[in-house]
């Protein structure tokens, strides 16, 4: 039987072919462009080579350059997803569990969530929480496949019943093993009430070993014990965080620890869904009412964590099955509901999570000698958040995912 990664390298085989990576330069002009640290630049051209950009200057109106015209459009960074699980999806029998899948379906559906949420404008995610994101991530590295840049955790810990000293060594292994950071379950899940799980004492040993060996933690934390445990233990960044009180808040801008709150995504796609995740596990009507009554709190504490000064508020959708390339509705979410800034927004999602992955000499911004992930919208999500659904043009690493007509023939 052929391996899982092998599985992927064939399905990239069968997928269009894009744009490589160009020798030459390679001109974009750009009308309105959001640099991704909080600016907005006009009439600019970017210059591309070998995957990189290579000047970012004013656009005279000069011709020549062989490249691509958006001018009409809004061009930006390619989005940072702090928080995926890339590889989650409904089986064959359309159920977010089907144990009668077998290794290859599962590979060709991770592929297939890699690529919507690249098209969809994600050039870049952080998947924590399975193996299985490994030979997904590999693939992608190799240029097998095309899909977002992934970063990953592996398996998470969640587990009460190590000591210190073992969890330590399993932070060793999972560096060993390949792991980008480390996935912590300080909590239960919003369906089971979010009470804190692992005692200080493992919160300390676990991120002060990642630490040591240059991994960052995140924490997926909802109560306010818990949150408060992870940050005192030197973990880097606090996940959904639904109960956080306004004193955890502040406890987190002034560690300088990162949290990445979910405003509504996550909860819509499993109401949408409901029947496919119905009877698994603690999806239950209980866990169902449950995240029914965390969709206010959770909309008040992104409220309430864009309000709070210095607090570093990156973007994750926790995005799973049936959310892959719909991640940019939880900008909508945010903006619309929670009352975030359109371009605190988009800077979330551009040099602030360039920033909490440690890639922000990368990624992230518009610049020369960054990353050339660029993409464009058919309108401005500084004046209508809405248009962040609709991206028309893909660029990661100087080439070419996505290029539909409008960004051909820009108004």
């Amino acid at each position: 039987m052929k391996t899982r990664h092998t599985i992927l390298w064939i399905v990239g085989l069968l997928l269009p072919v894009v744009t490589a990576g160009q020798e030459k330069p390679v001109v974009v002009r750009v009308s309105t462009m959001l640099d991704g640290r909080g600016h907005v630049l006009h009439d600019q051209r970017i210059t591309v080579q070998g995957g990189r950009i290579t000047a970012v200057e004013p656009d005279t109106g000069a011709a020549g350059g062989a490249g691509y015209d958006l001018r009409g459009l809004t061009v930006l960074p390619g989005w940072i997803d702090a928080h995926v699980h890339i590889t989650y999806h409904f089986g064959p029998n359309g159920r977010a569990e089907d144990k009668n899948e077998t290794p290859q379906q599962a590979a060709y559906a991770a592929e297939a969530n890699a690529y919507a949420t690249l098209e969809a404008g994600f050039t870049t995610v952080q998947s924590v929480g399975s193996p299985d994101d490994k030979p997904l991530r590999d693939a992608i590295n190799a240029g097998a496949i095309p899909g977002p840049r992934i970063l990953t955790s592996l398996e998470p810990f969640f587990s009460t019943k190590p000591t210190p000293e073992e969890l330590r060594k399993e932070v060793d292994q999972r560096k060993a093993d390949g792991a980008d950071l480390i996935k912590i379950f300080a909590s239960k899940s919003i369906r089971e009430g979010g009470a804190q799980t692992l005692s200080d004492e493992q919160l300390a040993a676990i991120c002060g070993e990642a630490k040591a060996q240059g991994l960052r933690t995140l924490v997926h934390a909802h109560s306010p014990e818990s949150i408060e445990a992870a940050v005192r233990a030197g973990c880097t960044e606090i996940e959904h965080g639904v109960f956080a009180t306004d004193a955890d808040l502040r406890l987190m801008a002034e560690r300088g620890v990162y949290f990445d709150p979910q405003a509504g995504l996550i909860f819509h796609n499993y109401f949408d869904n409901k029947a496919r995740y119905l009877g698994i596990g603690n999806y239950n009507e209980e866990g169902f009412a449950a995240m029914e009554k965390a969709v206010p709190l959770a909309i008040a504490v992104v409220h309430r964590a864009a309000e709070t000064p210095g607090l570093k508020m990156v973007f994750g959708t926790d995005a799973v099955a049936g959310a892959h390339g719909r991640n940019a509705e939880e900008f909508i979410y945010r903006v619309r509901d929670a009352g975030q800034k359109p371009m605190d927004a988009m800077v979330s999602a551009n040099s602030l999570g360039a920033e909490a992955l440690r890639l922000g000499d990368r990624i992230g911004t518009i610049a020369a000698g960054m990353d050339a992930d660029i993409i464009a919208i058919d309108g401005n999500p500084l004046e209508d958040i809405t248009a962040v659904r609709r991206v028309v043009f893909v660029m990661k690493g100087g080439r070419v995912y996505r290029m539909d007509a409008v960004a051909k023939n820009p108004r």
